[in-house]
């Protein structure tokens, strides 16, 4: 029996960050909290390339996560495909650490017997299934992103179904830049479900810089203000994940 919690910031965007603090410095950032940060570049249909996507690669570097570059057709499919990709990716890191404690430094998930790994790779499932996960969606909603802003609702919608087939829980957060009078605005608090997103997203006003820096520093805060409030975090336990019997 497994607990604990997966937490992801899922950014999307099309554009370059040029607003405020260095993304790659905040995903970091992210990252010695234990939280995971991926990043979704969309493509335009008639675009080969932009850009920005290296800056996109390389935050979800500096954050421990996946970039994908997609173009909008494909973008329900690939929200879903990182998010799960990611989680997968969190709890093998968190395995190998525990084998290693166990079995030595040298020691990792690939260096097992073949028999011995699948299993291993069964307990991840596992985890995968039961643990929780808390994901903060960041949405770019600078001009560019205007004619993509439904595609992003319904692959939203289409994530929110996908993790819905998990026993362990599910919780969103949502947040757009840059927002309607500051470099971002909350939108949706803890929630389980996406449903409201078809009454919010119609007003959303779109236009702007890209504020990419301060969204992620929000997205984190957030976190730490829900998850940390007394202010003290164990550095040994990154991804919240602890064994129970």
């Amino acid at each position: 029996m497994y607990k604990g919690k997966l937490k992801q910031i899922l950014l999307i965007t099309d554009g370059y960050s040029n607003h405020g603090e260095d993304p790659l410095a905040v995903a970091s950032l992210a990252k010695e909290y234990g939280i995971t940060v991926n990043v979704i570049g969309i493509l335009d249909e008639k675009s080969k390339s932009g850009d920005g996507l290296k800056e996109i690669e390389d935050i979800a570097i500096a954050g421990g996560g996946i970039s994908q570059i997609v173009y909008s057709k494909q973008l329900s499919q690939t929200v879903q495909m990182v998010t799960r990709k990611a989680m997968t990716q969190t709890i093998q890191g968190f395995v190998n650490k525990e084998l290693k404690q166990i079995l030595g430094s040298s020691n990792s998930i690939e260096s097992l017997p073949p028999s011995k790994r699948e299993e291993v790779y069964e307990v991840v499932e596992d985890i995968g299934e039961t643990v929780s996960l808390e994901v903060i969606i960041l949405v770019d909603t600078s001009a560019s992103m205007k004619d993509k802003l439904e595609t992003v609702k319904e692959s939203l919608f289409d994530l929110q179904i996908s993790l819905n087939s998990r026993t362990g829980d599910n919780a969103f957060s949502l947040f757009i830049f840059p927002g309607k009078h500051n470099d971002v605005d909350k939108i949706l608090d803890w929630t389980p479900k996406l449903e409201k997103l078809n009454t919010i997203f119609p007003k959303l006003t779109m236009g702007g810089l890209t504020p990419t820096g301060p969204a992620l520093r929000e997205a984190l805060n957030y976190f730490n203000d829900q998850s940390y409030s007394r202010g003290k975090y164990d550095g040994d336990d990154e991804q919240s994940i602890e064994w129970a019997d």
